[in-house]
């Protein structure tokens, strides 16, 4: 059970998030900032070709209207906690499924879909209960790829803070190998997100896992 205080976190955080979502579909943020974690999504769903796919944390639907029309797959689903940025997200489509919920209590019933993505909203949820949320609604063999900010176990963030507890919102790739496997599944793919030089200090990875 969410606790209070992150409640209140999780809440100063939508709130957030309806106030920037006026300036998140600025073309140059996207290309430079989103769009490298979009297309390595995109590449995984032409692969696997699901039916039944949801963008967690979709924010204004950029990306979840992009599988909906470039993957031909049948139902899209996009999963904000934002009111803001699904608003956006509906004025931009109608015919992608749009929704208020949390990551971690997804609207959906066990073994429903076929893909779960999230890009650049991993580090706002509880990261466990999320992906135990996702293996609960994807079929037998379906995937979760996952793009978050990961640094390296090297990173010197990390070193400075040995010892103590820290907390996952970003986790490395070896953590976030840990939490897909803790979850139930497999990874099936995991590297770097390929970018511009202009956006090279993003140091974000790839995570593609697939339920047992």
């Amino acid at each position: 059970m969410e606790s209070v205080q992150g409640r209140g976190f999780n809440a100063a955080v939508t709130r957030l998030w309806s106030l920037l979502a006026p300036i998140y579909d600025a073309r140059r943020l996207q290309a430079w900032v989103y769009g490298p974690a979009h297309e390595e999504v995109l590449t995984v769903l032409r692969r696997a070709e699901p039916r039944r796919v949801a963008d967690i944390g979709c924010g204004t639907g950029i990306l979840a209207e992009r599988i909906r029309s470039e993957n031909y797959v049948g139902t899209v689903h996009g999963v904000d906690r934002s009111d803001g940025m699904l608003a956006k997200a509906k004025a931009r489509s109608s015919a992608t499924q749009w929704t208020v919920a949390p990551a971690e209590q997804l609207p959906f019933g066990d073994n429903t879909l076929d893909a779960i993505v999230s890009t650049s909203a991993f580090h706002f949820f509880d990261q466990p209960a999320a992906l135990n949320e996702f293996r609960r609604v994807l079929v037998p063999g379906g995937i979760a790829a996952i793009a978050t900010v990961s640094l390296p176990e090297s990173h010197p963030i990390h070193r400075r803070t040995a010892g103590r507890r820290r907390p996952v919102h970003n986790p490395s790739p070896e953590k976030m190998r840990a939490l897909f496997e803790k979850a139930g599944f497999t990874v099936e793919d995991q590297h770097r997100v390929s970018r511009p030089p202009v956006t090279k200090f993003i140091s974000d990875v790839l995570t593609v896992g697939s339920k047992d």
